[in-house]
Order: C-alpha cells, then structure tokens, then sequence
C-alpha cells in the first residue's frame, strides 16, 4: 500500500463553502498553504467560485499528468467534494478533503475531522482507500441522489437567496413551506435487477451504499465500498405526515419497515411519464430526461482517510 506522503498537491477552495463564506480569499488561502507547509507538503492553492469548479478540478487533473503535483484536495462541502470526485473518479488519483462545508455528509462518513488542521493531518499522514461513487445518466454523485420534494426545495431556496438575499437555512425554512403548501407527490416506476414496480411517493432518495436511521447515527453510513446503491422511497403521501416522518428521521427515530420501501441492487432504472426531472445530486441539483438509469461505481474514487486504528490483539 503507497503510503508516500505527497510532496505537492492542488487545493481547490470553494469560496461560497459555508465556513469560510464571506472571509477573504486571500486570507483562507495563505491558513491552508502554511497548514499543508508544516508537514512539508507544498500546496498550491486557489480560491474559486462554485461555478467553476469543474473547469478547476479538470485543469488541476492536467497537472497531475505532468507530474506537476500528486493529489488534488478539495476545500468546501459536499456540493464541492460532488464536483471534484465527477472529474476524479476512475482515474486513480488521489482526492483529499477540508471539510469547509455547512453539513460535510462525505467528510463525516469517512471519519475525516472538521479542523482544518486535523483534515491536513490525514492527507500528510497518506493513507488512501478506494470507495465507491453513484451514477445516474453518467452523473457522479459521492452521497445520494433524490427526486421528489428536496430537490424542490433546493431550487426555491437558491431562488430565495438571489431575489430576497436570505441567508441559507432562512430561504430553505420558507422553500419547506413553499413545498408543503404544493406538496408534489410523483408516480414513478422503478426497475432493478428483474423486477418492475410502480410507486407514488414525495420523495425516492438513493444512497451511495447503505445509510442508517438510528438515534446514534441518523442518516451515517457504516461504509463507503460495499458496492451498492440503496434505494429509500417514502410512504408517507400526506403533509402532516411527511413533517413527522422528517423530524423522527432527524433525529434517528425513522422505522424503516413502516416509513420506508428499501432496497439494495447495483442498479436501477426509474422511469415516468414527465418530460424531466428535477433529480438532486449531493446537494445540487441537474434536470434530467427520464428514464433515469442509475448504477454503482465500486471502489472508482481514491480518497485520503483516517489510518483505521490497530486491531486489537488476542490475549495471550
């Protein structure tokens, strides 16, 4: 296993990722190039915009093929990590991560610490491992993949923040009672592995390997390489009870058997009758024309990551 600490590397920061929104460019630059230079590792570091990151995150994948550096670490949320892993994955370079953004779902599945200086520790420490991505109609996704009301939500929110200038979870508090007030319920129909079947539902949410809905780890992930997408889709049809079901999955207290048509495949087709779809892809969120074909991906994205402690050794 290459366990080399890189010499150099490529730093794309999101200046829009919501810890470090409205803070000098220049200023976050400079904390993460002296972070990266005490272990001895020379970063190159840029500032960007959300928008163009994926013209970044190519130009960064060029440099890597002139030996120019040996890793590109991505600094924001998981919209950031999204955009970075599309051009990554399956090329076998190496993803490090500064968990800079409001939620960071990847970060915390691979046990990454949020302080800066921690998550630069895990790069100049070198472990890597592979984990999987999804996909659906050649789109990567790191954590999930939904149709239905978040995606809803996530448009009206962005459309609150530039009309209004709210901030975050201000415009996404009135996007949810924008989305209770219409409440669009979809008629899907889903193919996987041998069997059809229809389905109407606010939401189908489609995990990147298996998530938990209990008290001590809503909506984690044990692991990121079991080779599977899991499918949710929602029972609930009624507002009041789409509200309950979200404050019990919040806190963990989800029952997945009553909630919650589960199901783990390597791929699926969702298909409807609508001309496209709003489908949200960590975070973001892409129109698509049906049928949407998703698969998984297993072990494409390298990823720097905690050294996984010791085992422990059997008594003499």
């Amino acid at each position: 296993m290459d366990t080399k600490p890189p010499r150099g590397v490529v730093v794309l920061l999101n200046v829009m990722a919501g810890s470090i929104e409205g803070r000098s460019g220049e200023e976050i630059c400079e904390i993460v190039r002296l972070a990266f230079a005490e272990h001895g590792i020379s970063a190159e570091v840029e500032a960007i915009p959300g928008g163009k990151l994926l013209d970044a995150a190519n130009r960064a994948l060029q440099r890597i093929a002139r030996n120019e550096a040996d890793a590109i670490i991505a600094g924001g949320g998981d919209g950031t990590i999204h955009t970075v892993a599309s051009v990554l994955a399956g090329t076998g370079v190496k993803l490090g991560i500064l968990p800079l953004g409001t939620l960071n779902h990847f970060a915390k599945d691979l046990g990454i610490p949020l302080d800066l200086n921690d998550a630069v520790e895990v790069v100049a420490a070198a472990h890597a491992m592979n984990v999987d991505v999804g996909e659906v109609n050649g789109i990567v996704f790191v954590n999930n993949s939904s149709i239905g009301v978040y995606p809803y939500m996530v448009l009206d929110r962005e459309r609150l923040r530039r009309r209004a200038g709210l901030r975050r979870w201000t415009a996404m508090a009135l996007a949810g009672l924008h989305m209770l007030r219409v409440f669009p319920v979809r008629r899907l129909r889903v193919r996987a592995e041998g069997w059809v079947e229809p389905c109407r539902t606010p939401c189908l949410f489609g995990g990147n390997n298996k998530y938990t809905f209990n008290l001590t780890a809503p909506r984690k992930r044990e692991r990121l390489d079991g080779g599977e997408l899991w499918f949710y889709i929602i029972k609930h049809q009624t507002r009041l009870s789409l509200l309950w079901f979200t404050f019990r999955s919040l806190i963990g207290l989800a029952d997945s058997e009553k909630d919650l048509r589960a199901f783990g495949v390597k791929h699926a087709d969702i298909s409807t009758q609508a001309k496209r779809l709003a489908v949200a892809l960590d975070g973001e969120v892409a129109f698509m024309r049906p049928p949407l074909h998703y698969r998984i991906r297993p072990g494409e994205l390298r990823v720097y990551s905690p050294v996984p402690p010791e085992p422990p050794q059997p008594s003499a």
